[in-house]
């Protein structure tokens, strides 16, 4: 009786929460990834960085095609010899007239400048890909943290509750023993304590599955806390490969990594370009208009054209001093992705070992859950026949409920492990 109280109590309790939260959501580990991307905030402002990227391509490229500019004019002077005394050596004349007319401009070549100005363009917009993939896998990471981390909370509750249910019926068992006066009230005192243990570890495990879920939700973008139902569909995990295969791999395909290898390709692209600005440039400049006024000096229809060279003879040191500038952040940027391609090796060891001893501790504790429950039934086979103590049969009971969530833990690490090992090398998707 005692024991369909407790359960009453429990189910009552859970139902109640969930009535609060609102209706269960189904919940695939896929679902939740997707749901994260279209949420997040990091992965939306790294695809308009992205897109902001594209846009610099195109406003660099533009120098390739013709400039065309529109123009008008309406001058009224105060005498047919005005003529401009400043601003110019040539001091032209001044005559009334109204105009309008279009000039062209067209670069023939400026020696590479604009070349490693658009090459250097098309590293970053790659640099800003890669950035964002960078920004993808760690919300991957995240949300596929946190649903593990909800499965194992629920995998313990689970364990908490079978747990109970199995010391309230040793209660009901031993009071009945204790009351025919077959066992005495020290074994009731004892049989009693490991109810109370059970209930506090139901009670932990609930908060910390309630904890998990929130977690869960808020990884998702979520601002409310549904009671999702969580569709485990777990493929076993596979032995890893070879620490130079993982090393090699993440060297290739990180995004992060990525993402410095085409900003350090930038870099070396406008270090090229801001060289180039000390050589010539040639262009073509065409224009073409109407005049309407009558004045006798000027035509009624013009039209010019020419090819204008540009050279950069001196600006204070300026141009020599933004080449160097740009040099120095081109060796800034191969430093730093150096610097960057030795913890990503480090860190793959590390992912490498800590997957290896999640796998060993998976194998032990499997065994070590075997093993304590077959102790356990033999404790209790003893105990009923008067064979052993209060004391053996709870201690085996408690090494059993001990060796069940140590085999939820280590279940649901693995699968971690392997995520974070997936994540260092560029895998997770």
């Amino acid at each position: 009786m005692k024991l369909f109280t407790i359960l009453v109590a429990l189910t009552v309790m859970t139902a109640s929460l969930r009535a609060a939260e609102g209706p269960s959501v189904t919940l695939s580990l896929e679902q939740a990834k997707e749901e994260a991307l279209r949420n997040h905030p990091a992965y939306a402002a790294a695809q308009l960085r992205s897109l902001l990227a594209k846009e610099s391509l195109k406003e660099t490229q533009a120098a390739y095609f013709p400039t065309v500019t529109g123009f008008a004019d309406a001058v009224d002077a105060g005498s047919e010899n005005t003529r401009i005394l400043a601003g110019g050596i040539n001091n032209p004349s001044v005559y009334d007239r109204v105009a309008d007319g279009v000039e062209i401009s067209q670069l023939i070549t400026d020696f590479g400048r604009t070349r490693n100005l658009s090459n250097g363009a098309k590293f970053q917009v790659r640099a800003t890909a890669a950035g964002a993939e960078s920004s993808r896998e760690q919300i991957l990471l995240n949300v596929e943290a946190n649903y593990l981390a909800t499965l194992q909370a629920e995998a313990v509750v689970e364990v908490a509750k079978q747990t109970l249910s199995a010391r309230t019926l040793l209660v009901d068992q031993v009071n009945s023993l204790a009351k025919n006066q077959l066992k005495s009230d020290l074994d009731v005192s004892f049989a009693q304590v490991g109810l109370e243990q059970a209930e506090l570890l139901v009670q932990k495990a609930q908060g910390d599955a309630e904890g998990s879920m929130a977690s869960l939700a808020a990884s998702l973008g979520r601002k409310d806390t549904p009671s999702f139902i969580l569709a485990d569909d777990h493929h076993e995990v596979a032995p890893p490969p070879d620490l130079a295969t993982l090393v090699d791999t993440a060297l290739k395909q990180r995004p992060d990594l990525l993402n410095l290898e085409f900003q350090r390709d930038a870099a070396r692209s406008i270090a090229a370009a801001e060289k180039d600005a000390n050589y010539p440039t040639l262009a073509a400049v065409g224009v073409l208009g109407n005049a309407f006024s009558e004045d006798s000096h000027l035509p009624d229809k013009y039209a010019a054209a020419g090819v204008q060279l540009s050279v950069p003879i001196f600006e204070g040191g300026a141009d020599l001093a933004r080449q160097h500038q740009a040099e120095i952040r081109a060796n800034i940027a191969s430093e730093t992705l150096r610097e960057a391609e030795d913890s990503v090796v480090l860190a793959v060891r590390l992912a490498l070992v800590s997957y290896q001893t999640a796998l060993r501790r998976l194998s032990t504790t499997k065994q070590l859950l075997k093993h304590s429950s077959q102790a356990f039934e033999l404790a209790q086979a003893r105990y009923k026949v008067g064979s052993s103590s209060i004391v053996e049969l709870t201690d085996a009971q408690l090494n059993q409920t001990e060796s069940a969530i140590a085999y939820a833990n280590a279940e649901f690490d693995t699968r971690l492990q392997a995520a974070v090992l997936d994540y260092q090398t560029g895998a997770l998707h």
